[in-house]
């Protein structure tokens, strides 16, 4: 980004380049942003766990596409605050499709029942009415589109216990750095803006990855 030169081959191996080059521009020398190697871990690690869960080429690259686009909007939102719309209108034309198509040995279409679309608007609901009181001052509108997708691919039962992750792990980071900025580390204040889909994404991957789930008594009902 510093001296805009065309990237080569050897510069673009996920994590060892940065590795090899010492945190370096190979060219300039500028100091490359650790964003990069931690978001090609965090890559690398979603597609593990996405083999995993899906070992079949058709569900692993839907999946794989899934956890790619909620990658990159957590990074996105962490440097902007804000998710950007377009990553939301493709998790929910995704999540939409899950519901419909079942990727189990094959391709094969299904019908959801009512519990599975209401899953979505229900457990997206908090969150937009939090939004709508405080006029998105209190939360963005991004969050509960976002939201309304993680609903639906997981469920209500999953879904809601993804969501109550999310806000706990969300709490915990907060009053960790009010605690750390009281020692002069942070500029960070009670006032201060943090960004939820980072949470949102945890919670879920927990629920979706290793079946966190409070309410596993109650999910034969939906």
């Amino acid at each position: 980004m510093h001296c805009k030169h065309e990237l080569g081959a050897r510069d673009l191996v996920p994590i060892f380049s940065f590795l090899f080059l010492r945190r370096r521009c190979r060219y300039c020398r500028s100091a490359i942003a650790w964003q990069y190697p931690l978001v090609e871990a965090a890559a690398a690690l979603l597609s593990v766990l996405v083999y995993l869960a899906h070992p079949e080429p058709a569900a692993y690259a839907f999946w794989f596409i899934v956890w790619m686009i909620l990658l990159f909007t957590i990074v996105y939102d962490i440097k902007h605050t804000i998710i950007p719309w377009s990553c939301s209108i493709l998790l929910a034309f995704a999540a939409l499709t899950s519901l419909f198509v079942a990727f189990d040995g094959g391709v094969h279409l299904g019908t959801p029942s009512l519990w599975m679309l209401l899953a979505g608007p229900i457990i997206a609901m908090p969150l937009f009415l939090i939004s709508l009181v405080s006029r998105g001052a209190w939360m963005g509108w991004g969050d509960s589109a976002l939201e309304l997708s993680l609903g639906w691919f997981l469920g209500l039962s999953a879904g809601f216990s993804a969501l109550m992750l999310a806000f706990w792990s969300g709490a915990i980071v907060g009053i960790g750095l009010l605690l750390v900025s009281r020692l002069g580390f942070f500029g960070y204040t009670i006032k201060s803006e943090m960004p939820f889909a980072p949470f949102l994404v945890f919670g879920a991957a927990l629920a979706y990855f290793f079946h966190v789930n409070f309410f596993s008594t109650i999910s034969s009902l939906f």
